[in-house]
């Protein structure tokens, strides 16, 4: 079984180079990793699903760099 890691807000403003307000509008329009709820207040993003992103972001630029995305 692979281990879980979670990652707190900090750590994913520090990851992504976002804005808390970014993180959350694009989690609401569904382009960024939800949040797992950790009770109470408190929430997490599962590294794997963080990381997944950041890969596709680079491939979207690699794309768009390339001239395939247009």
């Amino acid at each position: 079984m692979t281990d879980i890691i979670l990652l707190r807000l900090p750590a994913v403003l520090s990851r992504t180079g976002l804005s808390r307000s970014t993180v959350y509008l694009r989690i609401a329009e569904g382009t960024f990793p939800r949040q797992v709820n950790l009770g109470g207040r408190a929430v997490g993003w599962l590294s794997s699903e963080l990381e997944t992103w950041l890969a596709e972001q680079v491939e979207r630029r690699d794309l768009a760099e390339s001239g395939a995305e247009r």
